[in-house]
């Protein structure tokens, strides 16, 4: 049986090892564009996990799982890192309250794992990551039956990971004519490969990188031009960490209740060993009272939202701006109070687009997208510095939905994420708000909204690729309608008239070119006057300097 102590070690043996591969499994993907890659999401996602467990000594099973489980949850970026978190969280569950790592409850942390991961997936895909996980579950679950020791139960976990990493090609075609594996199953192959070798031989792997630089952290901009006056009926805002009493059997519900009739702006989110508050109450000390029978408390902080708002509004008038919202921020994530019901947070990167985002209302512009993928996190520091008891999330981008998923739970307000899977869906989006309808009502019409306008993008290839049936060179011009690739070209003008044309269809009426960091202003001016000579009678269009990096230009269709 293993300990703690060696649990954690085959952690960070397990981060250590993707963040040496993580090159290698990038260049698994077989989608051309350059982006936020598979390796480099894993191997940020659970680094995190390993800079938290550097700081523990002599825990048990069930306290390293539960910590890795949590700093993955924080630092997950994109659908390989959140999945990956989702793995983990359910080892947390197998191993919850386990002194020693055994047969019975390593099992149960795989099957934990997998169900986990495939709840959050709306479509699972097989001959992903998800097949990998499943399959080395089951493997596992077969060696349990057999009787089979810890680490011969993990023996069959990963034989089963590798066999069904083998077949990912057969699952997908798009692999097979690739001539290539899944690349989040070999991660995930990958980190039960650096977790063994701590556990089999007691050797962890180490890292052969230098420490990887956390990203700048983007402090976000306000659209918000003055501070209103507002209604408070509820002026304190409490926040407090309960945790648990040993042998509480008592439901988090139960809590919530209370406090929903004392107050509002409720959230209470509970894990094994905590339960997580933020109320809006007139009377604190009975929301205090009630959580302290569920528990002791700790991190717990007060605050009068109109004694706030006056110093706020005081301190604006005397500098002649508005306080930023997050000054006060730390490391340790904290929440700026409510001063409107709405507030908006979005992902983009370029200068021009987070100009834009602003100018269309977002209080917080998260900077990231295509190259570098926002942790959950980083969202939900922007979440928490909006102030507002509604944040809707603009994403932006797929590879961004998961994670900002993921912060929903943590938030201490109510969050609503739109799906929107580009910039031009989430300038639409943005554009379809009404301030006087309801949360629900704003969340389905944007949602609609975003189904009326189509995306073009004009990249570059990363790499040598045969992708569907393309065969596409490093370097060449691809052309994207709505996240496919529909050609390839050499020349920029041709290859934009092209793409512009294909996206115009019989009803559209206004074209969007955001162009990137990569075209001067002349070159721009020069493209929209040819796109105006060949289309300008069907449909008006505008050009704006989104300074995006990757994409040459983003062709918003409406």
């Amino acid at each position: 049986m293993f300990n703690g102590n060696i649990l954690r070690d085959a952690i960070i043996s397990a981060a250590n090892n993707i963040a040496n591969q993580k090159k290698a499994v990038d260049d698994l993907n077989v989608f051309p564009v350059p982006d936020g890659d598979t390796g480099t999401n894993m191997s940020m996602s659970i680094g995190n996990a390993a800079r938290e467990l550097e700081r523990l000594e002599n825990e048990t099973v069930g306290k390293v799982s539960a910590v890795a489980a949590s700093a993955l949850l924080r630092g997950a970026r994109g659908n390989s890192g959140v999945i990956t978190s989702l793995l983990f969280r359910g080892f947390s569950k197998g191993f919850k309250d386990a002194d020693e790592i055994t047969p019975e409850n390593l099992t149960a942390a795989f099957k934990a794992g997998v169900e986990a991961a495939y709840k959050a997936v709306m479509k699972p895909t097989e001959g992903t990551i998800l097949t990998v996980a499943r399959v080395a579950s089951e493997y596992a679950e077969v060696a349990l039956i057999e009787g089979k020791d810890a680490i011969e139960v993990f023996e069959a976990a990963m034989a089963g990971a590798n066999d069904a990493l083998a077949q990912t090609p057969e699952l997908l075609p798009v692999l097979k004519k690739a001539g290539v594996v899944d690349a989040g199953g070999q991660g995930f192959v990958v980190i039960l490969e650096g977790m063994y070798s701590v556990l089999k031989n007691g050797v962890m792997i180490e890292s052969k990188n230098a420490p990887a630089e956390e990203p700048e952290e983007d402090e976000g901009r306000s659209a918000v031009a003055e501070l209103e006056d507002f209604d408070i009926n509820f002026p304190y805002c409490t926040e407090f960490i309960v945790n648990r009493a040993e042998g509480c059997d008592k439901e988090p519900a139960e809590l919530r209740s209370y406090l929903e009739s004392i107050g509002d702006c409720v959230v209470v989110v509970d894990d094994e060993e905590i339960i997580k508050v933020h109320v809006h109450t007139d009377h604190p000390g009975n929301a205090i009272e009630k959580a302290l029978t569920f528990g002791a408390l700790v991190k717990l902080k007060i605050e009068n939202m109109c004694d706030q708002n006056e110093r706020a509004k005081h301190d604006a008038q005397n500098k002649g701006k508005k306080p930023a919202k997050n000054a006060d921020r730390t490391e340790t994530i904290k929440s700026v109070a409510p001063e409107k019901h709405f507030g908006f947070v979005s992902v983009a990167a370029g200068e021009g687009l987070k100009a834009l985002f602003t100018d269309l209302g977002a209080d917080v512009v998260v900077s990231g997208g295509q190259t570098m993928n926002p942790s959950t996190d980083d969202i939900l520091r922007a979440i928490e510095a909006t102030p507002a008891e509604t944040v809707f999330v603009f994403p932006n981008n797929k590879n961004i939905i998961m994670a900002a998923e993921q912060a929903i739970p943590l938030a201490t307000r109510n969050v609503i994420v739109i799906h929107t899977r580009t910039i031009p869906q989430g300038v639409t989006a943005m554009l379809n708000f009404d301030p006087d309808a309801s949360d629900n009502d704003n969340a389905i019409a944007m949602q609609d909204a975003i189904n009326n306008v189509s995306t073009g993008q004009i990249t570059f290839a990363a790499r040598d690729s045969d992708f569907d049936g393309k065969q596409i060179k490093q370097g060449e011009l691809l052309a994207l309608d709505n996240g496919k690739i529909v050609f390839t070209d050499t020349e920029l003008d041709t290859c934009l008239v092209r793409l512009t044309k294909q996206l115009i269809k019989r009803d559209s009426a206004f074209v969007t070119l955001f162009y990137g960091e990569d075209v001067t202003d002349e070159q721009a001016e020069a493209m929209n006057d040819l796109l105006n000579e060949k289309f300008g009678d069907k449909v008006e269009i505008t050009l704006v300097n989104g300074g995006q990096p990757v994409y040459y230009y983003i062709i918003s269709v409406e």
